[in-house]
C-alpha cells in the first residue's frame, strides 16, 4: 500500500485542485479578511497556553481551518476552500507569532535568576514591534523556498497536508467527501478524548513511561511511551523512513548514551534528565544543522535555478510566485526596521543585530527541511544553536544572546508556518500571485 505522503508527493503540484478553482475568482476578500482577524484572535489568545502547558508548540493549520469552517462555512451559503485557505493561513501566523511566548517565559526566569545579571522586562508594544519585525523578516525571508522545498523537492510538511485535506473535505460535496468527512471527525474526537484522558483526566497515566523499559536509565531520562494521536497521524504522513531514523536516534541519545557516559565516569550515578540533556543537545544540534546545509548544498544547482527563476518572475497569469525583486525588497525594510527597533528599544548594538540576521538564515533553512521530512520545527535546537554562536562573537553579553536567539526563533518559526501554508495552498491550487498584493 502506498503512504498517504507519497500520494501527496506524487500529485502535480497545484494540478487538479487548480483546475476547480472557478475561473477570475479572487480569494481575498473582505468577509475573508474579517475572519481571518477573528480566528488569529482566537488563536494568538490560546497558544501560549498551550505552549506553556504541553512543552511545545503543536501545529495548529487543521484547527484554523475548522475555525474558518465554522466562521465562514456556516453564515455564507457560497463559502469555499480557497477563502478558507487565507483565513487559516492568519490563524496559523498567529499562533506562530504566540510560540515566542516561551522566549518572554525565558526572559522572566533569568531576570529572577540573582546568578546572572539579567533585567529585561517587555512592554506590549516593545513584544509587538519586536515580533513584527522580526516575524515580517522569516516570512520575506521564506518566500523564495516554496519553489525550492514544496514544488521542486516535493518535501512532506504533514501538518501542510492535513491542513490542505481538511480545506477539501470541509469544502466537499458528494458520497466521497462525507466519508472523508466522518472519517476525518473521527479521528479529531478520538485524539481530543485521548489528549484530555491524558493531560487533564489523568486517566492514561496509570501505565508510567518509566516502567515502559524498566531500568534506572529509563527511570532518569523519562523514556518512554506518549500518549499522543497527534504523533501518531504524524508519523504515518511522514513515512517510515523517517520515523525509522528518528527512532534510531532517539533509543541513541536517550538510551545507549547515558550508559556510555556513565560508564566512563561522563554522568554521576544521580545523573538526572537535564544531566543528560546537555551531553545529547549539542551533538543532535550539530548533526542536524550540517547535514540540513550539506543536503541543500548538493541541491545547489536546483537553489540556483529556483532564484534564477524567481529573479525573472513577472506577475501574470502564468507566474505563481512573487518576483525576487519584491522579496529583496521587504527583506531590506524589515531587517532595517529590526535593526531600528533592536537598537533604540531594547539597546542591542547594530553589528549583533546583523549578525543575528545572517546567521539564521542558514538556519532557517535547516528548519525548513527538518520540519518539512519529520513535521518537527526544530525552533529550540536553532535559538540554541544562535546562543552558542552568541557565545563566541559577544561573550559574557547575556542580553545580546537572547536577543540573537529571539531572532533567529522567530524568523524560524514564521518562515515554518508560511511553508506549510505554502503546502496546503499548493494542493488547493492557490497560489502566491493571489494575494491582495497580486490581485
Amino acid at each position: 500500500m502506498t503512504p498517504a505522503s507519497e500520494i501527496a508527493l506524487d500529485r502535480e503540484p497545484g494540478a487538479g485542485a487548480a483546475s476547480r478553482k472557478p475561473a477570475g475568482f479572487r480569494e481575498f476578500s473582505l468577509r475573508a479578511v474579517v475572519c481571518g482577524l477573528l480566528v488569529a484572535a482566537i488563536m494568538g489568545a490560546s497558544y501560549p497556553y498551550v505552549v506553556l502547558k504541553l512543552g511545545f508548540g503543536p501545529n495548529v493549520s487543521v484547527v484554523a481551518a475548522f475555525l474558518g469552517y465554522l466562521a465562514l462555512g456556516i453564515v455564507f451559503k457560497d463559502y469555499n476552500r480557497w477563502e478558507n485557505n487565507l483565513v487559516q493561513t492568519a490563524g496559523t501566523a498567529a499562533a506562530q507569532t504566540a510560540f515566542m511566548c516561551v522566549l518572554l517565559a525565558a526572559f522572566d526566569m533569568l531576570s529572577a535568576n540573582p546568578r546572572v545579571s539579567f533585567h529585561l522586562a517587555l512592554t506590549p508594544m516593545q513584544s509587538f514591534a519586536w515580533l513584527t519585525t522580526a516575524g515580517l523578516l522569516g516570512v520575506f525571508l521564506a518566500v523564495p523556498m516554496r519553489k525550492h522545498f514544496v514544488v521542486d523537492e516535493h518535501l512532506t510538511y504533514a501538518a501542510g497536508v492535513a491542513a490542505g485535506e481538511t480545506l477539501m473535505v470541509l469544502d466537499g460535496h458528494g458520497a466521497e467527501a462525507k466519508m472523508a468527512a466522518r472519517v476525518l471527525a473521527i479521528g479529531c474526537i478520538a485524539s481530543a478524548a485521548v489528549m484530555a484522558m491524558t493531560e487533564d483526566a489523568h486517566l492514561l497515566n496509570w501505565f508510567p513511561s518509566v516502567m515502559l523499559i524498566g531500568t534506572s536509565v529509563t527511570m532518569a531520562t523519562g523514556v518512554g511511551l506518549n500518549w499522543s494521536l497527534l504523533s501518531v497521524g504524524s508519523g504515518m504522513l511522514v513515512g517510515a523512513r523517517i520515523n525509522a531514523s528518528m527512532l534510531f536516534g532517539t533509543v541513541l541519545g536517550w538510551i545507549v548514551a547515558p550508559y556510555v557516559l556513565l560508564h566512563y565516569g561522563v554522568l554521576a550515578a544521580t545523573f538526572n534528565r537535564n544531566d543528560v540533556l546537555f551531553w545529547v543537545m549539542w551533538p543532535a544540534t550539530g548533526m542536524m544543522v550540517s547535514g540540513g546545509l550539506t543536503a541543500l548544498a548538493l541541491r545547489w544547482s536546483s537553489l540556483v535555478k529556483t532564484f534564477r527563476n524567481l529573479s525573472t518572475a513577472r506577475l501574470d497569469m502564468d507566474s505563481g510566485d512573487f518576483p525576487l525583486s519584491w522579496v529583496l525588497v521587504g527583506v531590506a525594510i524589515t531587517g532595517t526596521a529590526l535593526v531600528v527597533v533592536q537598537k533604540i528599544s531594547l539597546g542591542l548594538d547594530v553589528w549583533m543585530t546583523v549578525a543575528a540576521i545572517i546567521f539564521s538564515v542558514p538556519l532557517m533553512l535547516v528548519g525548513l527541511r527538518v520540519l518539512g521530512e519529520t513535521n518537527w520545527g526544530p525552533i529550540s535546537p536553532l535559538s540554541n544553536m544562535m546562543q552558542g554562536v552568541f557565545g563566541l562573537i559577544a561573550p559574557g553579553q547575556v542580553l545580546a544572546n537572547m536577543l540573537a536567539s529571539g531572532t533567529t526563533g522567530t524568523i524560524a518559526t514564521e518562515s515554518e508556518a508560511l511553508m506549510q501554508d505554502y503546502k496546503a495552498g499548493d494542493m488547493i491550487g492557490s497560489l502566491p500571485k493571489s494575494s491582495p498584493l497580486c490581485n
